[in-house]
């Protein structure tokens, strides 16, 4: 069994020092993992970086995440990651990591991503060139989530989850306005999951959402925005039946604050 303690949308400031740090203080009770699904910053500056850093830097359990699109609002992306990856984070976009959790390999691919909308109702590569370069993008980050889920599971992975800031799938949006889905998550995400595989896909964005969803694969989703899960992280128990990857089953249970 891996449990994964997971939050998204974090959104610390330079007045948020120490206000997650008891709660992350206690992971080693409840998790084998920490994944941060992007927001961790409100405006995306070194500043607000360092915050997050001290929040979860000396962690005892491994902590990887993705950024959000608050964390590109300074265009400082680049330094924002150096900052985390300095005391420790692993932060990925396009590139999945393995961990060695008590003998069994846990994978961990992940991408912002970006929106575009679901199946049937969603924006096309036609047009002008800004609407094909929307498109593109989005495509470029599931394009590369889908090889970095094949990469561990070629690797040996007994595990797999995809983490991305941005939802595969509209279950995880219910409560959001219906006119902005397009820009909270896009199906080719899901496809991306559902095409490599995965064990669990964890994202945050929709603060007005779901907790729970699944892809058309069976993939299942959990929208770990902080205020959807209402607490400093939540955790998912996933058990590996016979060592087999394809049959996990997840739990949710209280944690943190």
């Amino acid at each position: 069994m891996i449990r994964v303690a997971a939050v998204g949308d974090i959104h610390l400031g330079k007045d948020s020092k120490g206000l997650l740090r008891p709660a992350f203080d206690t992971l080693a009770n409840h998790a084998d993992v920490l994944l941060l699904a992007g927001d961790l910053t409100r405006h995306g500056t070194v500043e607000e970086a360092r915050v997050v850093a001290g929040e979860v830097a000396g962690l005892p359990v491994p902590v990887v995440g993705v950024l959000g699109n608050h964390d590109y609002q300074s265009d400082q992306e680049e330094a924002v990651t150096a900052v985390l990856t300095d005391v420790g984070v692993t932060v990925l976009e396009g590139e999945g990591a393995q961990f060695d959790i008590g003998g069994t390999m846990l994978g961990v691919a992940g991408t912002k991503g970006f929106g575009g909308g679901f199946a049937g109702r969603s924006a096309g590569e036609f047009g002008e060139p800004e609407m094909k370069a929307f498109v593109r993008y989005t495509r470029r980050c599931a394009d590369s989530l889908r090889r970095s889920l094949e990469e561990l599971a070629a690797g040996g992975c007994d595990v797999r989850i995809a983490l991305t800031h941005f939802s595969p799938v509209p279950d995880t949006l219910a409560g959001e306005p219906l006119e902005i889905y397009p820009f909270l998550g896009s199906y080719l995400l899901a496809e991306a999951m559902d095409t490599a595989g995965a064990d669990l896909a964890v994202h945050g964005h929709a603060h007005l959402g779901t907790e729970h969803g699944m892809t058309v694969g069976g993939v299942r989703v959990r929208n770990v925005a902080q205020p959807v899960i209402d607490r400093a992280f939540a955790v998912y128990h996933l058990h590996v039946k016979g060592q087999d990857p394809a049959q996990p089953t997840v739990h949710s249970v209280p944690a943190g604050i």
